[in-house]
């Protein structure tokens, strides 16, 4: 990354919007047994997305990738508290925070997209799919595609031990290590 693009991904964390939901979401989650929604979640995910972004010769930058992975449950705070869906929550807020961060119009989208298919909706689909919460399940290409995958495969569920009560079903959840 260079170093425009550190500083426009440093200025997304800075952000005061952003600080103020990742505030309200930390506070929101500190008595939560399952998976929680922290800087090292969102961190795990951005770094496993870019790997297999390089592993599969795809060309998604790197701050795109991070910016993604660095909004996509931004929103939950706002599930939490209003309902609203966390993809369109965090959506929402990334143009606030991607145009102030000098995001052109065409990246924000990339990342908005991207936001809003990480829970598989919308996401391709191939032909002969494998159960839902397989992180190979989506098609490979898209920024959302990857972000899907990064996501389930950040998640711990093999070593759990929430897992038993978790509302997940067993083909949501990570029960293993994946290479």
């Amino acid at each position: 990354m260079n170093r425009e693009e550190n500083i426009r991904v440093r200025q997304i964390v800075t952000h005061p919007l952003y600080q103020q939901e990742f505030s309200a979401l930390q506070k929101a989650e500190q008595e939560r047994i399952y998976c929680n929604h922290t800087m090292e979640h969102f961190l795990d995910v951005a770094r496993i997305c870019y790997i297999m972004v390089l592993q599969d010769g795809a060309e998604i930058s790197r701050e795109l990738i991070y910016g993604a992975a660095l909004l996509h449950d931004l929103g939950r705070y706002r599930q939490i508290a209003e309902g609203i869906p966390h993809e369109e929550a965090s959506a929402c807020l990334a143009e606030q925070i991607l145009t102030d961060c000098g995001f052109a119009a065409e990246e924000r989208s990339l990342i908005k997209e991207a936001i809003l298919q990480h829970r598989g909706h919308g996401a391709a689909k191939p032909a002969e799919a494998p159960a839902a919460g397989d992180p190979e399940n989506t098609a490979k290409g898209s920024l959302g595609d990857y972000l899907y995958r990064a996501d389930k495969m950040s998640r711990l569920c093999f070593c759990c031990d929430a897992a038993e009560s978790c509302k997940w079903s067993e083909e949501e959840k990570n029960m293993e290590i994946i290479l």
